[in-house]
């Protein structure tokens, strides 16, 4: 940043009423970070007043692009190609989305306010009035991704069935949840019980956050672009952008920003583990049939059968057509030595052609997510739960069945 763009702070504004705000010159622009309660109508009315008022000529706010489409069209996940998802390998994370949408949908239900509320007034209102409106907020995906490497590997399983546990309970949104929602959003609101003990999960989902967003205003709004950017933020976020804002701003913020989207990537090993399953699969058959045919036979025979009767079963738990859960107990036996293809993708196929989803599914997505059950009479959640547990099944019965090929092997 050059000298004529110093950062020079003001002091923290409370306004007489609404939420805290914290205004701060950075060269020629004005940035005023607003914090909002994500379940607040009086959020929701501040932000429409203060893009009324014809003060800013800008406004940011917390959202990425996923979440602004889901905002815009409620509607856009489920007008989503579900072939391509599985094909794609983000069955999971379309999963966890509707986990997530549960718990708001849940929530409004019962506070009789929609979360979001506040942002959905700021895309009204600089619609109504052709202001630019800048996303400042890194994508939920990539958050989620970083949450996952950034815990240790004891901790994930805990951290997830937490999440789902708790956005699929049927049992009240606790008053402790809402004020934590007062601050921040569903992702936070989740993940603080955690968030609050456990420095490698605040990192990705606060701190981080509160960085990615100032370079997002660095990239979008940088200084002398606007006059004055209004920046609507949850309230637990407003102290770590405020101090970001208060040190000058990077000439390049691109790279940094980038360096903040990156996941690593998966490790050589776990890349190389499935081609080595099915090499010392085949290995194991064919020391069985050079010691003994029959003993050959019965290492093919118990692989087919375990992994198959436990890929079939699981899909048979997820409530899946009979032609589905007798293609998953062919298909997974086979496709656990082929690493090119998943006993899920096969299962999901099979799903989708036997019971291909109806409009009225897609149009009640949201709400039958919102309770156990309805995961099962939707056809589109369902076959995301066929996709996921067979999966697991395939993948319980490579390793129950690899076990059983060593100890018939090498067990004496």
């Amino acid at each position: 940043m050059t000298d004529s763009q110093d950062t020079v702070t003001a002091p923290a504004e409370q306004a007489t009423s609404g939420g805290p705000r914290r205004t701060l010159p950075v060269g020629e622009t004005r940035y005023t970070l607003l914090g909002t309660a994500h379940v607040s109508a009086e959020s929701a009315a501040e932000v429409r007043s203060l893009i009324d008022s014809g003060e800013f000529d800008a406004v940011a706010i917390e959202l990425c692009d996923s979440r602004h489409q889901n905002l815009a069209n409620p509607d856009a996940l489920g007008e989503q190609d579900l072939f391509q998802i599985f094909r794609q390998g983000k069955a999971g994370m379309v999963a966890a989305s509707l986990a997530l949408g549960a718990f708001q949908q849940r929530l409004a239900e019962q506070s009789g306010i929609e979360p979001g509320a506040e942002m959905r007034a700021a895309l009204e209102e600089t619609r109504a009035r052709r202001l630019p409106l800048v996303l400042i907020d890194r994508d939920v995906g990539v958050t989620l991704k970083r949450i996952y490497h950034n815990v240790p590997w004891w901790q994930r399983f805990s951290l997830f069935s937490g999440l789902l546990g708790g956005v699929l309970s049927r049992q009240d949104v606790s008053a402790e949840d809402i004020e934590r929602l007062k601050e921040g959003d569903v992702l936070e609101s989740t993940f603080s019980e955690f968030a609050a003990e456990s420095e490698t999960l605040y990192t990705p989902l606060i701190s981080e956050r509160d960085r990615y967003m100032v370079l997002r205003l660095a990239e979008q709004c940088p200084p002398g672009r606007y006059r004055h950017v209004l920046v609507v933020i949850g309230a637990g976020h407003l102290k770590g952008m405020a101090e970001h804002l208060a040190q000058p701003l990077p000439e390049a913020p691109t790279p940094e920003r980038e360096a903040l989207e990156a996941t690593p990537p998966r490790s050589k090993v776990w890349k190389a583990l499935p081609w080595a399953i099915t090499v010392l699969v085949l290995t194991g058959f064919a020391i069985g049939f050079s010691r003994n045919t029959d003993l050959g036979w019965q290492l093919v025979a118990e692989w087919f059968v375990i992994n198959g009767v436990l890929s079939g079963a699981a899909t048979l738990a997820a409530l899946a057509h009979p032609v589905t859960v007798a293609a998953t107990v062919v298909a997974a036996p086979l496709t656990s030595l082929n690493p090119t293809i998943g006993a899920g993708f096969v299962a999901a196929g099979v799903e989708l052609a036997m019971r291909k989803p109806k409009v009225r599914d897609f149009a009640n997505l949201r709400h039958d997510v919102t309770e156990l059950k309805g995961w099962w009479r939707n056809r589109v959640s369902r076959t995301l739960l066929v996709f996921l547990a067979a999966t697991l099944g395939s993948a319980a019965g490579t390793w129950i069945a690899g076990f059983r090929i060593a100890g018939a092997l090498f067990g004496g």
